[in-house]
């Protein structure tokens, strides 16, 4: 299966021809390997300069970079999570949608990116461009690729600002919370239930706890003028052994998606100082940054003012933070639909498709 979307023909047929290719190419996450080489093959044919880092990518669509020029990153990952069985089979189309493993989230996105990256050159745009297609996004922050590619030196110097095409439904989400995981441990003494005063009960322990969460309000930030939600869950809860024995530990795992006027230190520390209180021992686990909204930025203006599209906070996480963490500003803005993300029987809209390319090519293009 190519890669090669329809040159020349409309975008919406090339684009749905190049992500069917590329969702053809199953990727679950730790298994990217081969649509790499598939998207490398490709462009190293068409474009000057090609560097790989493990099973990722930096595509430096115009070489090397002309000063007091812009740049702009157009990054995508390329695994999805783990396939359904029922999803092993080919892309297919149903009406109007393209269905397949990865459509959504974000195979479209990287679509949009190679089909840019082809028809639109240099001379066409305000700005130098940069793809960066990277592996591992779907599982823990350590282990995500893009930051091999942010340590390797020069490979993303002068980057001026980053889109994201994580699934928006073509809107701009900006920002993005942190999050945090915590497993927090209460420890009990086993007793026979019939007895329990012989033991201490360490899911009871927990209780206290929970029912502070179960009464916490969200709480409201706002950064580049938009408000988002900072809210604390407990996601597992696992305690007890046999039917008839008092728990003599409890072990919960409390998600934290904080907000990003929070630093991450201060998050951990919210985290490390709501177990102390309640006396229950903390491990905090797969600690991921916030991002601030860059709603000023010029080139996000720019974005803004020759699109018109709607702008929202980022109510999730996404790779905007690591990379503001590495001092390039970065946004959200992808084709995708956010309800598909990570479901049974994905599909992406080839008019939705068509629109995120016609986005991009109106932010892109020179005037």
């Amino acid at each position: 299966m190519t890669l090669q979307g329809a040159p020349g023909g409309a975008p919406v047929e090339s684009l749905a021809q190049r992500t069917a290719a590329l969702c053809g190419m199953f990727s679950p996450i730790g298994h990217e390997r081969a649509l790499c080489d598939a998207i490398e093959a490709w462009a190293r044919v068409r474009f000057p300069r090609v560097e790989r880092v493990k099973d990722s990518l930096v595509v430096r669509v115009d070489g090397d970079a002309v000063p007091g020029r812009p740049t702009v990153a157009l990054c995508g990952h390329l695994d999805t999570v783990p396939v359904h069985d029922d999803d092993r089979r080919p892309p297919r189309r149903e009406g109007g949608r393209l269905v397949a493993p990865g459509a959504s989230d974000m195979k479209g996105g990287v679509a949009v990116t190679m089909e840019l990256a082809e028809r639109l050159p240099r001379l066409a745009r305000f700005c130098d461009l940069v793809l960066v297609l990277y592996a591992r996004e779907e599982g823990p922050y350590l282990e995500n690729e893009l930051e091999d590619v942010l340590r390797a030196p020069g490979l993303l110097g002068g980057v001026d600002l980053a889109l994201c095409l994580e699934p928006t439904d073509n809107v701009l989400q900006l920002g993005c919370v942190g999050s945090i995981h915590a497993t927090v441990t209460f420890r009990g003494r086993a007793a026979h239930s019939a007895r329990p005063w012989h033991g201490e009960n360490a899911v009871h322990r927990a209780g206290a706890l929970l029912a502070e969460l179960h009464g916490r309000a969200p709480r409201e930030a706002t950064s580049g003028g938009l408000v988002f939600r900072e809210v604390l869950s407990a996601t597992r809860i696992e305690g007890g052994h046999a039917r008839n024995v008092v728990p003599d530990r409890c072990t919960l795992n409390l998600n934290f998606r904080f907000a990003p006027d929070k630093t991450l230190d201060a998050a951990a520390a919210e985290l490390t100082g709501l177990a102390a209180r309640h006396g229950a021992e903390v491990e905090l686990t797969d600690l991921s940054p916030a991002c601030p909204a860059y709603a000023e930025h010029p080139i996000v203006r720019r974005l803004l003012e020759r699109t018109g599209i709607g702008v929202e906070p980022k109510q999730a996480w996404t790779d905007v933070a690591r990379l503001a963490v590495h001092g390039i500003p970065a946004a959200n803005l992808g084709p995708g639909a956010t309800s598909q993300a990570h479901q049974r029987g994905e599909w992406v809209e080839l008019e939705a498709l068509a629109r995120g390319y016609e986005l991009y090519e109106r932010f892109l293009t020179a005037g």
